[in-house]
């Protein structure tokens, strides 16, 4: 694990734009294509816009397929559709084919939803091991992932793949990749700041003993990938080293 530590959100997203150019980079070389899963709610807007500004001209974005770590059960015309707020902050301004972005078909029935997107990447792998080569991760101040939240099934399903769950603080259904799958990635990386998320952060990373049932987030460990923490210093102000 390498955790990097910023002083303000703009050099935080600055590096992390510079990381994920250089991923994409290495992927674009050695395969042809980047298959990049992005996260969603509001604390990568500021990532999106960049890339979709200041990076536009670094690598061939013809070549990036995008996938979502977790989606809101509701409409795609939805504010908080995950979807929507990439559409609007990336893809808008890259001019993303709409071939070369996986969406979490929402129509559907959660757990049709769940098994449509996992049949779309095992096409997408020509039915190969599911790699990503980066997966963008958040984490909320309860310390869930993705839509891996405490104390729901997702926190112990032990398959790789994309499942639906009902998240009774929310009294909603999520659509989620699995931790499983998650860490079968090449490369992960957290996006994590401000002084709501200390709490979460000492515990996920600076507990000896892990609890995954109360924090999520301690699930993400690449199998074979690397794992990087971008955090600014407010988030760490709990740590003790």
């Amino acid at each position: 694990m390498n955790l990097l530590i910023y002083k303000t959100l703009e050099e935080l997203n600055q590096d992390l734009a510079d990381y994920v150019i250089k991923i994409a980079e290495m992927a674009i070389e050695e395969n042809d294509r980047f298959n990049f899963v992005l996260t969603g709610g509001n604390s990568p807007k500021a990532l999106y816009n960049f890339l979709a500004t200041e990076c536009k001209d670094r690598i061939d974005w013809e070549k990036v397929y995008f996938f979502f770590g977790d989606e809101r059960n509701v409409p795609a015309d939805d504010a908080n559709y995950n979807g929507l707020m990439a559409k609007k902050a990336l893809f808008e301004g890259l001019g993303t084919a709409e071939d070369h972005i996986f969406y979490i078909d929402t129509n559907l029935a959660p757990e049709k939803a769940a098994i449509e997107y996992k049949k779309a990447l095992d096409k997408h792998f020509e039915g190969s091991d599911i790699v990503f080569d980066l997966i963008l991760l958040g984490m909320g101040d309860d310390a869930h992932t993705a839509s891996i939240f405490p104390h729901t099934s997702l926190v112990k399903d032990e398959e790789a793949t994309v499942a639906a769950v009902f998240v009774e603080k929310l009294n909603t259904y999520r659509i989620s990749l699995t931790a499983p799958l998650i860490n079968k990635a090449e490369n992960i990386a957290f996006l994590v700041f401000g002084e709501g998320k200390a709490e979460a952060l000492k515990h996920v990373i600076g507990d000896e003993q892990k609890d995954v049932d109360t924090y999520p987030s301690q699930l993400i460990d690449p199998i074979d990938g690397k794992l990087t923490w971008f955090v600014d210093e407010a988030a760490t102000k709990l740590l003790e080293n």
